[in-house]
């Protein structure tokens, strides 16, 4: 199931990455862990927040995912199920 992760990051907690130089190794262990499909970057409401696109296989796979930015960053995590276009348009077929 492909799931849209957005990870709303601890402002002091990711001024002390950043002032560490700790923030670019951070950010490239998760995405060389999570092999988004789509991972995005900017402000979101006055904090930083990534956005990523992942394919989970089952509802297991939910702690170790969320985990690393809430113990690593202090962060706000959402996650939610999503569908690109192809997906949409498998499944308003298959209510015909």
């Amino acid at each position: 199931m492909r799931v849209m992760l957005k990870a709303t990051l601890d402002t002091e907690k990711s001024n002390e990455l950043l002032r560490s130089g700790k923030m670019p190794e951070e950010i490239k262990g998760i995405l060389d862990r999570l092999q988004p499909e789509a991972a995005y970057f900017g402000p979101v409401g006055g904090r930083r927040t990534m956005v990523l696109v992942l394919h989970m296989q089952d509802s297991s796979e939910i702690p170790p995912v969320g985990e690393p930015f809430f113990t690593h960053m202090n962060a706000e995590v959402e996650m939610c199920p999503v569908m690109n276009a192809e997906d949409l348009q498998k499944g308003l077929s298959a209510m015909r």
